[in-house]
């Protein structure tokens, strides 16, 4: 079969749209919720849509199918606040390692079962790793600008455990995503290596996907566009790319920004506009797609598709919208030695 890798360079591949968006659309009870399992647990757990992993499988698998046969090429796992750190908030710390693994061989089994029935078309499992809700940058206490509610040896723990949920439940690339705070990722980035390293495992690739808050162009914490770039490029990622926070319109001069700069793979998938009064979103199928399709035109992309609000309609019509065009080439980088200023010893110099 041919790899993530090879099918790039090929054409642009589509990564799929919102998971909690179809969540939504089942209206599920905290009964729902609870399933069996948890039935008589002592906090409420609705709005936990990664528990869903084991109390409602087959109804996320279910929202897996729905974005492969939209022409997803890339589907991620569940697992966005399966870290120790965001399940602290429903008191399911200790079902980190058990939601990823879960989340992970569901869309395992969901991927492979397509290409069951398609075995030219590769399907790939992208390990989704969110930002966790603390940050490492920012004080969560305005009188005490100096004060964190977590440290980076927390945050990178919490990672690596969720990477090693991930990993074991067949994930093929890692997926570092909505990144608000750098220094999170680079929490995240060094549990990864961490984890492959002590494991004695080929590492899988890694792709990062950051979120510009507004039109000042920053993350919440603060960077540009270019400085997030240089602060993780050592990780060497497979791509890199925008999701979330924006809409595709408001992401263009991001999206073109990031083309000129990455020396990998370019990845964009906004939310369907910016949500209304009641925090919703209207942007149709049609319209996200047209303004995705310039992104291609230009020659700006390798991988698209949705985050918040994005459906699989959307994924459906962002697909063909993108068929026509090649992939963004990827730049040709100079060498260390190709850079460098050879040293003239002080007695040659005149």
């Amino acid at each position: 079969m041919k790899s993530l890798a090879d099918c790039a360079q090929e054409r642009i591949l589509i990564i799929d749209g919102a998971m909690g968006t179809m969540i939504q659309r089942h209206r599920l009870t905290e009964q729902d919720y609870r399933g069996q399992r948890f039935a008589n647990y002592h906090r409420d757990v609705k709005g936990n849509n990664d528990l869903l992993n084991l109390t409602q499988p087959e109804l996320i698998r279910q929202i897996h199918e729905a974005y492969l046969e939209a022409g997803a090429d890339i589907i991620e796992t569940n697992t966005f606040s399966s870290t120790r750190i965001a399940q602290a908030d429903y008191d399911m710390q200790e079902l980190a390692y058990e939601l990823n693994l879960a989340g992970a061989r569901i869309a395992r089994e969901a991927a492979d079962a397509y290409m069951a029935r398609y075995p030219d078309r590769p399907r790939f499992v992208a390990g989704a790793i969110g930002p966790t809700n603390k940050t490492l940058s920012i004080s969560p206490d305005v009188t005490n600008p100096g004060y964190r509610a977590v440290s980076f040896d927390e945050v990178a723990n919490a990672y690596y455990e969720q990477v090693k949920g991930l990993v074991e439940g067949g994930v093929d690339v890692l997926l570092i995503e909505t990144i608000f705070d750098t220094l999170n990722a680079k929490a995240a980035i060094y549990a990864i290596r961490r984890y492959f390293r002590e494991n004695r495992q080929s590492p899988l690739p890694i792709m990062i996907s950051v979120t510009i808050t507004d039109a000042s162009g920053r993350t919440l914490s603060g960077q540009t566009l270019e400085a997030f770039y240089i602060s993780i490029m050592h990780a060497r990622p497979f791509s890199v790319g925008l999701n979330c926070a924006l809409g595709a319109r408001q992401m263009r001069p991001y999206v073109e920004e990031l083309s000129r700069l990455a020396s990998c793979y370019v990845s964009v998938y906004p939310n369907a506009g910016l949500p209304n009064a009641f925090g919703e979103y209207d942007e149709h199928p049609h319209d996200t797609a047209e303004v995705i399709e310039s992104f291609a035109r230009e020659g700006w992309v390798n991988i698209v598709g949705g985050c918040c609000g994005t459906t699989p309609d959307h994924i459906r019509q962002i697909a063909e919208s993108v068929k026509p065009y090649p992939p963004r080439p990827l730049p040709v980088v100079a060498s260390v030695e190709q850079t460098q200023t050879p040293v003239v010893p002080l007695a040659e110099q005149g």
